[in-house]
């Protein structure tokens, strides 16, 4: 029921962003690609088999206005397993949104999509991250709780993370 929900959701979500996109124009003021790294600290179950993440952060946004975006993020985190435990890895596809509430300074984010689990048994399943952060032209500094709910394993993060941005 929850994958069910979750679909229409984005679905959803979808349908009303394709209204809008025959109304886009891109330009440097309004999309940027934004790469960067990320450290984490495994918690919960996790926790049990990883004692510490690094990974990347690749995202392409859209500013609808210049307090709302959206975009699509991907990247990987590699998680360095404890004794008897195999290193594995999460790789996002998901769709995100971000709230600035000024030109500069604070944001408020969420990336949901779907992680797909490198090393695992288990294929992935639901990701979901949300963030805040500080923001300027250039840089993106955040705090996020990375959250990846595949059948058999749970796998969630406390992490921070810096992406610089390029414009085009």
């Amino acid at each position: 029921m929850k994958k069910v929900f979750l679909m229409l959701a984005v679905f959803s979500f979808g349908v009303v962003v394709a209204q809008d996109l025959k109304d886009i124009n891109i330009t440097p003021k309004n999309s940027w690609f934004k790469a960067g790294i990320n450290a984490t600290i495994p918690v919960s179950d996790a926790a049990d088999l990883s004692f510490f993440s690094m990974g990347v952060d690749v995202r392409a946004q859209y500013l609808f206005t210049s307090h709302f975006g959206i975009g699509v993020a991907s990247g990987y985190s590699h998680y360095f397993a404890k004794d008897n435990f195999d290193d594995f890895g999460v790789i996002p596809l998901a769709g995100f949104a971000r709230y600035y509430f000024q030109k500069e300074g604070v944001f408020v984010g969420v990336d949901l999509g779907y992680g797909f689990l490198s090393n695992v048994d288990d294929s992935g399943g639901t990701y979901f991250n949300p963030q805040i952060g500080y923001h300027n032209d250039n840089w993106n500094i955040y705090g996020f709780y990375q959250n990846t709910f595949a059948e058999n394993v749970v796998i969630r993060a406390v992490g921070v993370g810096a992406t610089y941005n390029i414009k085009f």
